[in-house]
This record gives structure tokens, sequence and C-alpha cells, in this order.
């Protein structure tokens, strides 16, 4: 086996070797073939240079970015060794040492993995802390790899303590997990973390277009892109979506138009002219662009996605026209983007991503994914047509001034007229010199008679803490203009009587006196209104009327009694029918 990510060829007269996947195949061997984690490769360089190597490393990130591999790779650095030449712990490693190839293939004596999904008791750790104590059998370090660790049981990882803290001198420990929140933070605490990034797209399409060279296979550029989109950053992803697609194009290479069908995605083009069309408000147009979609294979709630896709790059273009420059997208796709970003505004694309959200989540809960697909664009064409919050507050503000300046609001109907409007908005009308604009009126004080009015004024300005407190808490003394004196009841809120001053000077703009004193006996208003309520109870129940009901249907009681105000009107012959009551014995969900 070759020392490089990219083997040669073996001789044609050797007999033809089992078919090895791409993700195994072009593994990294070394530091040097990692793709897109030049960070942690410069912290372990220094760090062995300087011969400040750590007892225990925790490696996170999501699939397929090279944990395991990494942990591999490290342990091959901790026993590089090559006979003559090299025989310290090193991650420059331009050949194989003699551990390299056995630690690679993950059979070597004195690198011992452990999958901890399989492994998960807490026996397993104490197998690994007897053993601990052996010196390794033929190379430098014993090393421990544990892999998903964060799959431990409790006791597993607090029976690995101590050994993980005070580990002998020739042992090391490789931690890889996918959850990093899931390992107890003591165990964290004991290892070096490193945390794998994602791939982005220009480097992962730099890595597989080296790949179809190596394989002799030809590629389209944007088949690569739309593999790496795909894949979001997982290199083993990507490498398993070239495997496929190099299988489904066969001699034909891998083909963008072959990966989209292999996908059941859609096509770019469609999806950038489908989303033309929704936000113009041409629905007709849309549906049809949908059904054809749909026909070719793809799913109702990826077109959504992709849809919402291409919303967020066209917010990206308008927000940061730099932050659309990526390997991964066509230059049609980035020039209909800017045009798109020109002419709308950020809340209707706001709006638009809002709305697609929402309706990937009504696709996939629904049975009928297509019509709840198209539900979703209906709504957002319709929704295209109605004033962004700005443009409502402005036609409002000229509404003010009287109706002939009040501009008609836009229909609810989608059409040619709909959102794809001009981002700039009109400017507000400057007063002319012959009419100065009209001064801003004086802010009114409000008046306060009594208590109840300092209540509703606290609720006015939906203070909700403050109007408990004011109707629970309060036994009222004293209330003049500009002072209130109370009793607070026992468990009172401490402090209310300066809130209570500082709230009403802030709203009245008068200075308030509020004192406590001892010795009220008032009701709360909150008594005062239960008092009330029960007293309009009591006099309901002693009507003739209401005591024939009471009496005819046992276990009835008075739940609510209302005002002849705000009763609904009705005529004499259904005052008899609008008599309402609760029995205990029948479900209140029943028509009686």
């Amino acid at each position: 086996m070759s020392d490089s990510l990219f083997p040669v060829a073996e001789a044609a007269t050797e007999p033809a070797a089992p078919y090895r996947v791409l993700a195994r195949k072009y593994r990294p061997m070394r530091f040097e073939d990692l793709v897109g984690q030049e960070p942690m490769v410069r912290t372990l360089a220094n760090s062995f240079a300087a011969g400040r190597i750590h007892q225990a490393y925790i490696l996170t990130g999501v699939r397929g970015v090279g944990k395991t591999t990494t942990a591999r790779i490290l342990a091959r650095a901790f026993n590089y060794s090559v006979p003559g030449k090299i025989d310290r712990p090193s991650v420059d490693m331009p050949e194989l040492g003699e551990h390299c190839q056995a630690i690679l293939e993950s059979r070597h004596v004195d690198v011992i993995e452990m999958d901890a999904a399989s492994h998960t008791g807490i026996d397993d750790v104490r197998e690994i802390i007897e053993n601990a104590r052996y010196r390794p059998v033929s190379a430098r370090t014993k090393v421990y790899l544990i892999d998903e660790v964060h799959m431990l049981s409790k006791q597993a990882f607090n029976g690995l303590l101590k050994t993980l803290e005070e580990p002998p001198e020739h042992v090391k420990f490789l931690f890889a997990t996918t959850e990093i929140d899931k390992v107890p933070i003591t165990v964290r605490s004991r290892c070096i973390r490193f945390d794998l990034r994602r791939i982005e797209s220009g480097p992962m399409v730099g890595h597989l277009t080296k790949i179809c060279a190596a394989e002799g296979v030809t590629a389209e550029p944007e088949a690569l892109a739309l593999i790496a989109r795909v894949a979001e950053g997982s290199v083993r992803d990507a490498l398993s979506l070239l495997d496929q697609g190099i299988a489904h194009g066969g001699d034909g290479g891998v083909t963008a138009l072959a990966i989209r069908d292999m996908l059941g995605l859609s096509d770019r083009g469609e999806i950038i002219a489908l989303f033309e069309r929704v936000m113009k408000g041409e629905i007709a147009d849309a549906l049809e662009i949908v059904r054809a979609l749909h026909q070719a294979g793809a799913d109702p709630a990826d077109i959504l996605i992709e849809l919402a896709e291409f919303c967020h790059f066209v917010t990206r273009a308008k927000i940061a026209l730099a932050a659309t420059a990526e390997p991964a997208v066509s230059e049609i796709e980035r020039e209909r983007a800017q045009e798109f970003a020109d002419k709308l505004t950020i809340g209707v694309l706001t709006r638009a991503w809002q709305i697609l959200l929402k309706g990937v989540e009504d696709v996939r809960d629904s049975p009928r994914p297509l019509a709840s697909a198209e539900m979703a664009l209906i709504r957002l064409a319709y929704a295209s047509d109605l004033p962004t919050p700005e443009e409502a507050i402005r036609k409002l503000t000229q509404a003010s001034d009287g109706p002939r300046h009040a501009p008609p609001l836009a229909s609810g109907g989608g059409g040619p007229r709909a959102s794809m409007r001009l981002a700039a908005t009109e400017p507000a009308p400057a007063p002319t010199a012959t009419a100065p604009a009209p001064p801003p009126p004086a802010a009114v004080v409000p008046r306060l008679m009594g208590f109840e009015d300092v209540v509703a004024l606290a609720r006015a300005k939906r203070d909700i803490q403050l109007v408990q407190s004011l109707e629970r808490e309060v036994r009222l003394a004293r209330f003049e203009q500009g002072s209130i004196a109370f009793t607070p009841i026992e468990g009172a809120e401490p402090g209310l009587a300066q809130t209570l001053s500082r709230r009403l000077q802030e709203w009245t703009g008068e200075r308030w006196m509020v004192a406590l004193v001892a010795g009220s006996t008032t009701p709360t208003v909150r008594e005062t209104a239960e008092t009330r309520e029960a007293e309009r109870a009591s006099n309901a129940a002693s009507h003739p009327l209401v005591q024939k009901v009471l009496d005819r249907f046992k276990g009835a009681r008075i739940v609510d009694v209302r005002r002849p105000e705000a009763a609904p009107s009705m005529t004499a012959g259904e005052a008899d029918d609008e008599v309402g009551y609760a029995d205990s014995g029948v479900d209140p969900a029943d028509d009686v």
C-alpha cells in the first residue's frame, strides 16, 4: 500500500483485489492528507515539537469529517518509528514506520479500538483499567481509542475518571464523539478537545476532483459541486455519493443531470424559474413547474427546501455580495440571485423564508405531500402581494391625514404586481412651505381620581406584575392627589411602595408620595371584586326563575352572572332558553 492519499494503481499482472469503496480507499494516512482541518494540525505540530503531548484527546464533529481517522493518525504519531532514522513521537511522517501499517488497519496489539456503542458498561471500562497497568508489547505507547464515547454509561464514565486523570506514562487515550454535550464535563476537563470542522464547498470540490483524476473518471464540475452541497460538509458522505454517481453514470462519467436523477433533486434552473414565478405572483405557471418536477421524480419537500435555500442565497447576495462567491455555485445562479436581490426587499425575502419553512413542515406531516407543497406556494404568492410592516405603517400614517391622502392597500390576490417590487420604498411626502407640518400633539397626562384609576393605568401600561400586586396585596388607607398610603398584606412584594412611586412619576410626570401605614382593614381590590361577584350570584340565586331551574336540575349551580348590558339582544320568546348551568353529573361537552 502506498504512503499517500492517492495510491498508485497496482500492476496489471497481479490478481484483481476486492473492490474497496472510495471512503476507505482514500482514507487519509497522514496529517497532511486531512481536508479542511488545518488549525488542529497546526496545534498538534506545535505541541509535538515542544514535547507537550497530552495524555488524552477528545475529537468531536459531525459525521464523516474524520474523527476516527484522525485518532488513528494520532496513534500512529505517538508510535512513529523508522529503524535507523526516527524513533520519537512525530506528526511529520513522510514514510510508513514499523507500526504504521498495522495501526492504520486497526490490527495493532498496542492500539486498542473500542466501540462504545456496543461496550457501554462498567465491566468494559474495568478491563481497560486492568490492562492499562501493563506496558505495550512492541510499540512505544499503548493507545486506547474509544469511538462514540458519549454512549458509555454513567458508571463507566465514573470508573474511567481516575485512570484518565493519572494514567501510566505509557498510556494515551483518544476519544471520538458526535455528541460532545453527552460527555460528562468531568471527562471533558481531563482531555484536550478538538472540534473538527465541516468541509467547505471549495476544498470539498477540489478533493473530489483529485479522486476522480486518480480513478480515471470524468466528472463535470457542476456535478461535483452538487455532491459537495448535498454532503453538507461530510467527506464520507461526499465520497459515498461520488461512488454511487460513478456507478450510476457508467461510461458517461459523473454528470450533473445523472446526479440529480440519482438523488431525486430538481434542476437548479427550474428552481430559480419557480422562485421567479412565485415571487411575481404567477401561481399558475409556478404550479405547472412543480407538477413537472414531481413527475420527474423530485420530492415535494425537497422542492420547497431547495426553494428556501435559493431564497437564503438571494438574501445573502443582498446583504453581502462577497458571501455568494462559493465554488459550488454556478455563475448563472449567482447572476440571477443578484437580479432578485436588487428587486426584492429584506422584508419580502424573510417572509418568504418563513412561509417556505412552515411549508416544509406541513409537507412532511401531510398525507398529500404534493398538495401541501402547492398550497404553501399559493400562500407565498398571495402573501407576497401584502405590504411589508414598514409600508403598512407608512400607509396608515398617510391615511391619518385624511381620506384624500390614503393610498389603497394592495389586494390579496397574487398577480403580476405581486412581490417583485423594488427594494427602495417611496419617500414620505415632505411638508410644503405654504402648509407647514402641524406640531405633534402634546402628551396627555392621566388624571388619577382614585385607587382604581391607578390600577387601570398600570394595566394600560401593561405592567402585569404591578397590577397583580396592587389588586392582591394592598389595603388602601388614604388616597389623595399626589399621595397614597396603604397597608401591605402579609407576604406582599418587598419594595412595592418604591416601585409604585417610581412608576407613577414616570407615567404622570408628577411626584407621588407612597407611604406604608399599619392597621388598615380595607379590603383589597381583588377581595372587593370577589365580594361583588358573590353578591351578584346570591341575588341571581334568589330570582324565582333561577330557583325553579336549580330545584328541577339537581346538582346544578350558578357559574356566571352576566350584566344585562353584556348579554346579547334577544326576543321575549328566547329569554327562557338563555339559562346557563353546570351539572357535575353531566359532561360539559354534551349539548344539554
